[in-house]
């Protein structure tokens, strides 16, 4: 290291220092830092170490770190937010850094409330849900047509809300992106109160939390569901390649609709799908994409002209053996090449070029494949406020007991969906039988009474092997078939048009108009101790 960083200290918790180089990470343990913020987006013109590089020194030196890009010039609320966020769950002190250290200075300054905002006071209520999202809205809806009389908020500072297993259907042309949006205070249920801001902090043994815009909100009982977190940053030169270059996914919003245009105009060439390492949301989604696109070249009579290739950083094609012999009949009919224990790292964009890790034997190598068209599912892990929390498991995920979704240590905390423990397929069904599971549970907790219903591990993934056919994988624990209908009318291992007219026609108003009014349509919670319902 040729000179020392230049550190201006601006509180007891923060510091800020212009870039900082990887062998600086090492000085600033010495000096007792505890962690390190980059406020630097890794984009931004100029040389400098990347975020996944600083995070690595980081670790190696007993440090924690955050990554938190801002914009200079163009700082935003949601910026402060973050940084609020990540000032809140780190220890202390930490040194924030950018090019010059001006934004860190801002963004530090913008998480202390000024004399003209003042922090709210704090308030409480009987119920307190984290994560307006599938799982927040629906057992809100469950609690409170059970009991009317509670006081519930519901906490997520999102002003749109997405019907995200569609999001398939839009790569596939099945649907329109718009027809998967709606805004989130439509969707908040009547006697609760929507707190638009993001959670920074949990504090389980007094029972509160604390937000971003500074409120100390306390509960009786505490349900957990953010979702999870979509890690584009994990995959090196993705983000910035992310809608252009024929780099596309169905994973967000605004890329679904790209990936049908991808598709359409495509008619020779490479094409790549890929999957992540588990967990993720919908692990049938990666490859449903996949099968749609081939289906849509099959009718278009080019699928001959396409090298097509499915990489999946698992070995093997989907968890549950049951359902692999019709999904490889499709594999072998659009004539894929199957990629297992194959793992996207890197992307170069302009070059048209992705880089898998493949294992082989006892090694492991890079590969390099060029495309024409690549669709991408980004690694995923538990969101950071959860991660570094009192309530998180080793693993990241609130520590849950599957089958009542409590709390293994605070018994008034629950948890469903995507971030809860619980190792179920993370789904968007799974959600809809966890949130009855989860509103009885609450309201007995609330009551000081033990849990009176338990959750068997059901999701579902309904594969789209071709437009207008089905797969409907039903499973729970362990894998275990739990079918919804007889085999006579719908067999879930076999490709089915009744399964495509449920997701393309049925699922839809069932998830609108049913799953977040409260409506329990075949999923009441399941009482410890009685039989189950067999289909």
């Amino acid at each position: 290291m040729t000179s020392k960083p230049k550190i201006t200290r601006l509180d007891d918790r923060v510091s800020v220092s212009p870039q900082l180089e990887l062998e600086d990470v090492a000085t600033l343990a010495k000096a007792g830092f505890k962690s390190i913020i980059c406020n630097r987006p890794d984009d931004e013109d100029g040389e400098h170490p990347r975020s996944s590089a600083m995070a690595e020194a980081a670790a190696k030196a007993g440090l924690r770190f955050a990554y938190v890009p801002a914009i200079a010039g163009a700082i935003t609320d949601q910026d402060g937010e973050e940084m609020a966020a990540a000032l809140a769950t780190l220890p202390t002190p930490a040194l924030a850094y950018c090019r010059s250290g001006t934004r860190s200075t801002h963004l530090t300054k913008m998480t202390q409330p000024a004399s003209s905002k003042k922090a709210v006071s704090s308030s409480r209520f009987n119920i307190v849900i984290v994560g307006g999202g599938t799982g927040g809205i629906a057992t809100a809806a469950s609690i409170l047509k059970r009991n009317k009389n509670i006081t519930l908020a519901i906490i997520d500072p999102a002003e749109d809300h997405y019907y995200q297993p569609g999001w398939t259907m839009v790569g596939g042309g099945a649907f329109s992106a718009e027809f998967t949006h709606r805004k989130e205070k439509d969707l908040i249920p009547d006697r609760a109160l929507w707190i638009k801001s993001a959670v920074t902090a949990f504090d389980p043994d007094h029972n509160f939390i604390h937000t971003a815009d500074g409120q100390a909100i306390g509960y009786d009982v505490l349900i957990v569901c953010p979702g999870i977190k979509l890690d584009w940053e994990a995959i090196d030169g993705l983000p910035e390649t992310l809608g252009k270059n024929g780099v596309t996914s169905n994973y967000r919003f605004d890329l679904a609709p790209y990936t049908f245009r991808l598709v359409k105009g495509l008619t020779g060439g490479r094409a790549l799908f890929t999957q992540p390492p588990m967990p993720i949301k919908c692990a049938g989604a990666p490859q449903k994409a996949m099968y749609l696109s081939c289906s849509k070249w099959e009718k278009e009579g080019v699928l001959g002209n396409i090298d097509v290739q499915f990489h999946n950083a698992g070995a093997v094609l989907f968890g549950v053996k049951e359902y692999v012999p019709a999904l490889m009949e499709y594999v072998e009919r659009y004539n894929a090449h199957l990629n297992l224990e194959s793992r996207l790292v890197a992307v170069d964009g302009e070059a048209r070029i992705a880089t898998f890790e493949q294992k082989h034997g006892e090694a492991t190598k890079h590969v390099e494949v060029a495309f024409d068209m690549l669709h991408v599912v980004p690694p995923q892990a538990a969101p950071d406020f959860i991660r570094s929390s009192p309530l998180a498991a080793e693993n990241g995920y609130v520590d849950v007991d599957q089958a009542t979704l409590r709390h293994t240590k605070y018994a008034n905390i629950f948890s469903l969906g995507d971030a809860c423990s619980a190792p179920n397929a993370k789904t968007m069904a799974a959600v809809r039988k966890q949130a009855p599971v989860v509103a009885v549970n609450a309201l007995a907790a609330l009551d000081g009474k033990p849990p009176v219903a338990d959750y068997d591990g059901y999701g579902s993934c309904p594969l789209t092997v071709e437009r207008g056919k089905v797969v409907l994988a039903e499973f729970g624990y362990g894998g275990k078939l739990l079918p919804s209908f007889p085999h006579w009318l719908i067999d879930g291992t076999r490709p089915s048009r009744l399964s495509w007219l449920l997701k393309d026609t049925i699922l839809p108003p069932v998830y609108w108009h049913g799953m977040l009014k409260g409506r329990e349509w075949m999923v009441k919670p399941h009482r410890i101790g009685t039989e189950q319902d067999s289909a």
